[in-house]
């Protein structure tokens, strides 16, 4: 039997504006789909936070035995700054000015998303489709849409007929938003475009001669539109109608919102069931904004080199510090929040240590089994994190007082009280042990001090073959040797 099954969850559903009772389309399978990176940059701190709520998602999901397909793109076209039609694709913007190939861009900051988000100890997605891969679907998508009479070429672009297409529809529903009060806000600025209608937004746009990612389509070269990107790849992969659809709270509109248009206009049925969107994090109260100054990258935080916070912080820490605030509500980062983040962590690492020394004796004193309902009730409370955590440290406070001997626990509870809390904090949470980790990290680093001993003796030997071998070794490894003056240091790439 699969925990799901006596497990009632509850998701806030932004479609409705209620928590809704979680039914699946397919009993025991979820699909769910949730927009990834524009990879034009280093990740922002804030994305990472939506990445982690929905990794809880995935994992809490998962821990119920359901079967998940968690599919999260990547953004590697299309994109335009200010999430506008007209202007520059951030892509091609930040290779032109860096003199590279975009796909070089790509691949750069491709890389270091991936690993920031191994770092915080989240878990891959089953797919991970990119808009470049699937241009072909996306000229499918406007076929079908065009055929459907929701959208009009216009000069070798696309766009979507949104006046069209809400004579029957209502584009707005998941943003709140009245298409007329929105047409009445921006008309002065028809007649100076392409467009029918200021609030029609591009399924496909004519590439200029100067514009390098491009590809052939029926109305000439150009390139997909952002918003058709979600649309064509989540229904590759969930189906015309899928469970849950999840981002930031700055992607309903107009992302989420044009999303919900192009995949009515062009299947006719609705496609998600669940919205969820993700809260936005601040810095020090305010926005964060690089312009500003007011930013902080997430490598800043590990290693320490910012001037916002007092030490660095691991990425464990800061993962536990995101979860201790639920994924709706906004979040301000600041070092003394993440400096008591820190010391909860420790609390809480510290106490799993010490109930693997506790022994069973007489009775217990507290209701294991109503304890770990209380820690399911908070999850299936639309993924409720800090109650969670509250209800953790409820067990680590009983835990010191066992190993104070000021309460009992037979053995049957000291299992369940630990299973309980290491399928919570390790495998929902997503947490883990960062002393077994500094543990593994001591050995590297003794293993590799060891060679760099060998190597140190054959080049004293002029065995310069054996010399390179090591250094070329390690490099392959991702350990880059580096020799000075003062000795031989090594970098882990």
């Amino acid at each position: 039997m699969h925990l799901y099954q006596n497990q009632e969850l509850k998701i806030y559903n932004s479609l409705s504006g209620e928590k809704e009772v979680f039914s699946p389309i397919h009993e025991g399978n979820v699909g769910m789909y949730v927009c990834g990176p524009t990879v034009y940059s280093n990740v922002h701190l804030g994305n990472c936070r939506t990445f982690i709520s929905f990794d809880l998602v995935f994992r809490y999901l998962k821990h119920l035995g359901y079967k998940v397909r968690y599919v999260r793109n990547i953004t590697d076209v299309g994109h335009i700054e200010d999430d506008a039609d007209e202007g520059e694709d951030k892509i091609a913007k930040k290779a032109r000015l860096e003199k590279l190939e975009p796909m070089e861009i790509v691949q750069q900051y491709s890389v270091d998303f991936h690993q920031i988000m191994e770092l915080f100890n989240t878990l891959p997605p089953s797919i991970e489709p990119t808009a470049t891969g699937h241009i072909i679907e996306q000229i499918e998508t406007i076929k079908q849409i065009l055929y459907n009479g929701f959208a009009y070429e216009s000069n070798g672009s696309v766009y979507f007929d949104v006046v069209k297409f809400n004579e029957n529809n209502h584009y707005g529903k998941l943003s709140g938003r009245n298409i007329d009060d929105m047409l009445a806000n921006t008309r002065e600025l028809s007649g100076q475009t392409e467009k029918r209608n200021p609030q029609d937004f591009a399924l496909w746009k004519k590439a200029e001669p100067q514009h390098i990612m491009r590809w052939p389509s029926p109305w000439g070269d150009g390139f997909p539109g952002w918003h058709l990107e979600c649309t064509s790849m989540s229904t590759k992969y969930l189906g015309n109608h899928f469970d849950i659809h999840g981002g930031g709270m700055d992607l309903k509109f107009p992302h989420h919102e044009c999303e919900i248009a192009q995949n009515e206009a062009c299947t006719g049925e609705t496609p998600v069931n669940y919205w969820m969107h993700a809260n936005m994090l601040t810095l020090n109260g305010k926005k964060m904004s690089k312009s500003t100054g007011n930013n902080i990258l997430p490598r800043e935080i590990f290693s320490g080199n910012n001037d916002k916070l007092s030490k660095s912080f691991s990425p464990v820490v800061t993962r536990f510090f995101m979860l201790q605030a639920h994924y709706r509500s906004i979040l301000d980062f600041s070092n003394d929040a993440i400096i008591a983040a820190e010391k909860g962590f420790n609390r809480l690492m510290e106490a799993i240590e010490v109930l693997k020394e506790i022994k069973p004796s007489g009775s217990s004193s507290l209701n294991i089994a109503e304890w770990r309902q209380l820690c399911y009730d908070a999850m299936n409370d639309d993924f409720n994190s800090p109650i969670l955590i509250a209800q953790l440290f409820e067990a680590v406070r009983y835990i010191n007082l066992l190993k104070d001997g000021k309460e009992t626990i037979t053995q049957n509870d000291l299992e369940l009280l630990s299973n309980t809390l290491n399928a919570f904090i390790f495998d929902v949470l997503g947490l883990k042990d960062e002393a077994a980790d500094d543990d593994n990290n001591n050995k590297l680093e003794g293993v590799v001090n060891m060679l760099i001993g060998m190597r140190n003796e054959a080049r004293a030997n002029k065995d310069f073959a054996l010399s390179d071998q090591i250094r070329d070794q390690l490099k392959v490894l991702g350990i880059e040797l580096k020799d000075s003056k003062e000795g031989t240091t090594f970098s882990i790439q």
